[in-house]
Order: structure tokens, then C-alpha cells, then sequence
């Protein structure tokens, strides 16, 4: 594949990431929707605050060039545990059902931005500071 097609993919699925574990979280984390959800799994309300605080951060830390290296490893280990975890619990709870994989399409578009990310850091064509 080529660098070009690479560097678009990394995007794309950073910016998924973006929007829907950053954007989105931190607009709807005081509706009552979101709200039912955490309890609904079982855990308490300031879990859900605290997890959005996290997620803002590491989606930030993804999309921002200048943000070191091993920083965003972190990061992206973080959202790798949260997607697990977020399937576990929806399994738990609710049983296995479409549901639960909505967790696991994230984790795919994550592992994807992953993947770009080092080949375009190897290839030294996204900043990196160590």
C-alpha cells in the first residue's frame, strides 16, 4: 500500500476515534441518556465523568502531531482497555447481541489508526517527538 493511501487511512480512522470517543462523548456525558447508560451497566455517575475527562484527553493526544510518542501509546492502550472493557460489561449485563460488538468496530478503527500510525512514524512522515 502506498504512503499516500496509508497517511488517509490514519486520518480517517483518527478522526472516527475523534468524534465519537472525544467530541461526542464530552457533548452528551450530562444527559440523562448517557447517564441511564453507566448506571445501567452498574457503575456509578462520577465513572462517567471521570471516563469522558480520560477520553477527551487520549482523543486529543491522538489527533495532536506534537504530542510524543510514547504518550500516545498510552493513549491508544487506554482505548484499546476501554473498548474491551466496555464489551465485557455490555456482555455481562445484557448478554452477547448486536450491542456488544459495537464496542469491538471501535477497536477495529482504533487497531487501523494504530497500525498507520507506526507505519507513518517508521516512514518519518508524521512528526514524532520521543
Amino acid at each position: 500500500m502506498d504512503i499516500k493511501k496509508i497517511k488517509i487511512m490514519f486520518w480517517i480512522s483518527t478522526i472516527i476515534i475523534f468524534l465519537f470517543e472525544g467530541i461526542l462523548p464530552a457533548l452528551t456525558f450530562q444527559t440523562e441518556f448517557a447517564k441511564e447508560g453507566i448506571r445501567h451497566l452498574g457503575y456509578p455517575d462520577y465513572f462517567g465523568v471521570i471516563l469522558v475527562v480520560f477520553k477527551v484527553l487520549g482523543t486529543l493526544t491522538l489527533i495532536i502531531p506534537k504530542v510524543p510518542s510514547r504518550i500516545k501509546e498510552w493513549a491508544y492502550a487506554g482505548f484499546g482497555f476501554d473498548f474491551i472493557f466496555a464489551f465485557v460489561s455490555i456482555i455481562a449485563v445484557d448478554g452477547f447481541g448486536a450491542m456488544a460488538l459495537f464496542p469491538l468496530f471501535f477497536l477495529g478503527i482504533l487497531v487501523a489508526s494504530y497500525i498507520c500510525y507506526h507505519k507513518l512514524t517508521k516512514n518519518k512522515l508524521l512528526p514524532q517527538v520521543k
